[in-house]
């Protein structure tokens, strides 16, 4: 890879400055191309590096994990290290479910990890360090991964592993500045109140960066989002962080184009709510939502269906998702082999997002989805959250809100269209469709009361926060981000 980057052009903005470095990601995200990496070399690269190396992943008995074993006192899957994660049970209580509630196994992993990008000014544009990592659960083995992905106990040293680079440039304050820095959920169907640091910090000098790494701009990555599984889901949720308001965008003739742009960059943009009414709208449903979790000897989700055999944890329907156990060999990873638990869901999910353009902004509809695994009850959610397959046939559940309005969607009204892997490091072959739907003028404007109209721009400042988006709309919040 090159790594004579050049001098950055002038000095750099502070990070502090939000808006500043708004204009900065506007100027990145309008940049389709890079001398340092055409976009479209991006998949021929990621299968390079496949070849170069040994990836195999096979799913074997839980007796044949090493390391892990299931607790005569529960049943709870640990690792003997007493770190990395645990597969437990989890009782939930909520209005939503019966009055008995409902258990299911779930991953309980308390060490907060890192996900960081590095960027860098190259030739006047931002252009962000990106990592060709093979993730054992992943579809096609290698995707586009932040520079740094690690839990604690990757950087800590318990898997007595390699080094990991570039770790330092966020660990240690003085080595590079911070764009980004913000705790992030995942997945709260398997997680419980699971937290990861997303950040981006930039620097000015000069790195080797190796053959396992490039730089691409913002537009670039925009780019490769609209290809089935390339940007891993790390990166989304920490691209998705990247301030937006105040940007100033250059001005677009194209009205559809403009109302995106508009959504995204100007925070003083027409809009059906205000912050304050939808910091209290979010605020009144975590008050009021009931939601009750309890952590329980993992034997004890038998009682709701779940069967126990050698090589899985699954339900009687067989629905949702199973527990199995993986033997991995990847010869670039930090340990040559290991085994762990994962889990696998039985059918592919649906994340859509309804977009509308209300007077002459482009508005988001999303809901307030309590999920087992949250940690503050409720999260803002995609429109379309859900698995479809799960609603037809019998015992199945009601379809939810809009899932019809975004399945029989005119192929035209689609805006964006691809799947995408989930965390590769815990969920085997997860892979959702992600769509945005942008639905005409007579689409009603009045919805349920755990849903609600945002711009974009509304979205990406909640987003400087913890715990207002989930991981899903994240995701599709910066695969938005290209329709214009």
């Amino acid at each position: 890879m090159l790594t004579d980057l050049g001098t950055p052009a002038g000095p750099v903005p502070r990070a502090a400055d939000r808006a500043q470095t708004a204009r900065r990601v506007l100027k990145s995200a309008r940049t389709p191309e890079s001398a340092w990496m055409p976009a479209d070399r991006v998949p021929p690269w990621l299968a390079e590096q496949a070849r170069r190396g040994e990836y195999r992943v096979t799913p074997v008995p839980f007796a044949m994990l090493r390391g892990w074993d299931f607790e005569e006192s529960g049943g709870n899957l640990r690792h003997e290290s007493g770190r990395f994660f645990s597969v437990e049970g989890l009782h939930v209580l909520a209005d939503a479910l019966p009055a008995p509630g409902w258990r299911q196994p779930i991953i309980v992993q308390p060490e907060v990890g890192l996900l960081g990008i590095v960027a860098r000014e190259i030739d006047g544009v931002l252009h962000f360090l990106m990592q060709a990592k093979m993730e054992p659960g992943n579809v096609n083995a290698f995707q586009l991964s932040p520079t740094v992905q690690a839990t604690r106990s990757n950087f800590t040293g318990v898997h007595r592993g390699r080094g990991i680079p570039f770790l330092d440039l966020f660990l240690e304050r003085g080595r590079s500045r911070v764009l980004v820095d913000v705790l992030q959920s995942e997945q709260a169907d398997w997680f419980l109140a699971k937290r990861n640091r997303n950040m981006i910090v930039e620097i000015d000098e000069d790195v080797d960066t190796g053959e396992e790494f490039c730089w691409l701009t913002l537009g670039q990555l925009l780019r490769l989002l609209r290809r089935d599984n390339v940007v891993n889901m790390d990166s989304r949720s920490v691209l998705a962080c990247l301030p937006t308001a105040g940007g100033d965008p250059e001005q677009d003739t194209d009205p559809a184009a403009a109302a995106v742009l508009r959504s995204f960059h100007d925070p003083a943009a027409p809009s059906v709510n205000g912050m304050t009414d939808i910091h209290s709208w979010l605020t009144g449903i975590r008050a009021l939502r009931e939601l009750d979790q309890r952590r329980v000897p993992l034997r004890e989700v038998a009682e709701d269906g779940w069967r126990f055999s050698g090589t899985e944890i699954g339900h009687d329907s067989g629905r949702r998702f199973r527990v199995i156990g993986a033997d991995v060999a990847a010869s670039n990873r930090e340990v040559g082999s290991w085994t762990q638990p994962m889990i696998q869901p039985q059918v592919p999910g649906l994340m859509a997002l309804i977009v509308k353009r209300i007077r002459g902004t482009l508005h988001a509809l999303v809901q307030a989805r309590v999920d087992v695994g949250h940690l503050n009850v409720a999260e803002l959610a995609p429109t379309v959250h859900c698995r479809p397959a799960d609603h037809v046939g019998p015992g199945s559940e009601p379809f939810p809100p809009y899932l019809m309005d975004v399945l029989t969607a005119p192929r035209q009204r689609l805006r964006y269209d691809a799947v995408q892997s989930e965390e590769g490091g815990r969920f085997y072959h997860a892979a959702n469709r992600y769509a945005v739907v942008e639905v005409p003028d007579d689409f009603p404007e009045q919805p349920p009361a755990d849903y609600a109209w945002l711009t974009f721009a509304q979205l990406t400042e909640l987003m400087a926060h913890g715990n207002y988006l989930n991981v899903e709309l994240r995701t599709l919040v910066v695969c938005a981000y290209a329709l214009h």
